[in-house]
């Protein structure tokens, strides 16, 4: 009886803080208001599937798949890097790891951008040497650098976590067997960490997908991406029908992709020596 009536904050909070915010964007995606009171209208949904808005979804996936492909290949190494260290050394170098995300958001995405501008620190040191300046930021490669400095530790943790916790007697019999060190990681090591892995995906991804920030400095606002697009509905076209519209379709996809990941991460739970 005790932890029924402790359980009611709990219910509170998530009708407060997570299903009344639901709620209100599926009202106002969903309803149009005139002087003679509110309709039922399907037309915000209708309109994002216009060529231009389906750019915009398609270069926010496209950006989205290559940062978190970027942050895979990088975070991967890192995190076995780190499981590899004694445990005073580990808890060092993820202090350091870490360290950085302390810092504001938007104060790592301004840093970038002295690094990357014409007269940046990149520029100065290609100016040293006789090279001629580059154009570092205002493109997809920027946006891409910003995502991947940003989020690289969302991938890098959660395979740093299950790759401590994997039994090294595995790979000790995998060894005694005859398994070369490629081998081992290919049938014991990957296998084993693939619920980190998967993790780690969607911590980045999810993100990456629906940022505005790093797309409005380090793309100059050339490249829209899904995110810029529902806050320019809000703040500045005032359109909120169609960017709560587009917020829902958001949702769903994440929701869709939550959903098939955790499927495959129940499917390959307990993988290894396949």
């Amino acid at each position: 009886m005790k932890l029924k009536w402790i359980s009611y904050p709990y219910i509170i909070w998530m009708v407060i803080f997570i299903l009344l915010p639901i709620f209100l964007i599926l009202f106002y995606s969903v309803t149009y208001s005139t002087n003679e009171g509110i309709g039922f209208t399907l037309e915000y949904f209708q309109r994002f599937f216009e060529p231009i808005y389906i750019n915009v979804l398609w270069r926010s996936l496209k950006l989205a798949l290559t940062s978190t492909g970027v942050c895979l290949l990088m975070g991967y190494p890192m995190a076995m890097i780190l499981a590899g260290k004694d445990i005073k050394k580990r808890n060092v170098m993820v202090l350091l790891f870490v360290i950085p995300m302390w810092m504001n958001f938007l104060l790592r995405t301004y840093a970038w951008m002295t690094l990357l501008e014409r007269n940046g620190i990149l520029n100065s040191f290609l100016g040293l040497l006789g090279l001629s300046h580059m154009d570092f930021l205002y493109n997809e490669g920027a946006v891409i650098l910003g995502m991947v400095y940003n989020f690289l530790p969302f991938m890098v943790l959660p395979i740093y976590s299950v790759l401590i916790k994997i039994d090294k007697s595995l790979i000790e019999a995998a060894g005694d067997l005859g398994a070369n060190v490629p081998t081992i990681f290919r049938k014991v090591i990957f296998p084993l960490s693939l619920p980190g892995v998967l993790s780690g995906i969607t911590m980045v991804f999810m993100p990456a997908v629906t940022t505005f920030v790093i797309p409005r400095l380090l793309g100059g606002g050339q490249f829209t991406l899904i995110g810029n697009l529902i806050e320019q509905q809000f703040l500045f076209v005032g359109d909120w029908g169609f960017g709560s519209a587009v917020s829902v379709i958001m949702l769903l996809l994440i929701l869709i992709s939550m959903g098939i990941m955790g499927k495959y991460e129940k499917e390959q739970e307990g993988g290894g020596l396949w």
